[in-house]
């Protein structure tokens, strides 16, 4: 974590008074664009759903997409996925990524979602470009965007806002004072707000957040060893000592998991958000190596013995679903009567 990181995250310092005006210049600009997209905003035929957050960093909107997309799927929905690709390398955008040969086309997180949903997902830094192709390619009546609860230009139907309840909104500042893209009153205007990690103390009066839990699955292997091991149930490792790597948002969440569900020694070593790994990041001299899925993603093609991936599940409370898919009802059927009128 770098040491900006640090002080957006420490209750105990004020933002550094010499950002405060490049504070005021972020939120300007930022109001700006927002202004300029909502003029050309297109509003797709399907329903819109947005999972982001006002802050940077990991908060846990990917894991939340992954129970969205299974919860619809089980309710008879042909959801499908848009996302900004971050640090990819597509041979073209819009790209879909069931054509990727590596996360490095993709991105690391387009390219988990479609391995572990199994639903189509296309990358494009312009959502609305993301949108019309994947419509356009695939028969889908939902559209979830991973990320981009600041691309105004692509309308939504339901707003979902994660925030980590460890780290909460940081000092409350937005960038580069703090760690904010928005300020927290914007949690107040989305239809959702999710807490990953139990109650979150730092919202916003009158905001209540839904309870996520990120709960631990399987042991999976990766790497090198991948055909030829087999997966471990979370309360079932038999290793003693685990060389933890991370390379996303909030690494050390991701270490006391570990260190609270498997009778071993951890070791932690923290990557910066998608990091691109190499062998040298695993010269362990013993132990055993265990990643995010995330990052597992990223390794699959790296010479690696003994290296495993925690695969997680999020879980809500069942009445979120129930509402969410009420409004969802109401939406698709508010859609078909304009395209059929």
């Amino acid at each position: 974590m770098s040491w900006l990181e640090t002080r957006w995250y420490n209750s105990l310092a004020p933002a550094p008074i010499f950002l405060r005006p490049l504070e005021a210049l972020f939120k300007c600009l930022a109001g700006h664009k927002k202004k300029r997209d909502l003029i050309s905003q297109w509003d797709a035929p399907v329903p819109v759903i947005v999972v982001g957050n006002i802050s940077v960093g990991g908060t846990g909107k990917t894991p939340l997409t992954v129970y969205l997309v299974d919860q619809l799927k089980a309710q008879g929905y042909k959801p499908g996925i848009i996302s900004r690709g971050y640090k990819s390398k597509a041979p073209q955008y819009p790209f879909d990524v069931s054509l990727a040969v590596s996360s490095d086309e993709s991105g690391d997180e387009p390219y988990m979602l479609q391995r572990r949903c199994q639903c189509p997902v296309v990358i494009d830094a312009d959502r609305r470009s993301a949108a019309e192709y994947l419509l356009s390619h695939y028969d889908c009546d939902l559209i979830i965007s991973d990320d981009g609860l600041q691309h105004y230009r692509l309308a939504r139907d339901i707003e979902i806002a994660v925030v980590d309840s460890e780290r909460g909104l940081g000092n409350g500042h937005c960038l580069p004072a703090g760690p904010l893209r928005e300020e927290p009153l914007r949690l107040k205007s989305v239809n959702y707000v999710v807490s990953n990690g139990g109650e979150c103390a730092a919202l916003p009066k009158g905001v209540v957040a839904y309870d996520m839990q990120l709960m631990p699955c399987f042991f999976h292997p990766c790497g090198w060893n991948s055909a030829s091991s087999r997966s471990y149930p979370f309360n079932g490792f038999p290793y003693k000592k685990i060389n933890a790597v991370a390379g996303i948002g909030h690494p050390q969440r991701f270490f006391n998991t570990l260190k609270s569900i498997v009778g071993a020694e951890v070791l932690g070593y923290p990557k910066p958000d998608h990091y691109s790994f190499s062998e040298s990041d695993f010269n362990f001299a013993d132990g055993v190596t265990v990643m995010t899925e995330k990052d597992a993603v990223k390794v699959s093609t790296l010479n690696l013995k003994n290296a495993w991936y925690l695969e997680v599940s999020a879980q809500l409370p069942d009445s979120f679903m129930s509402v969410l898919i009420e409004q969802l009802k109401h939406i698709a059927n508010k859609k078909g009567n304009k395209r059929n009128g």
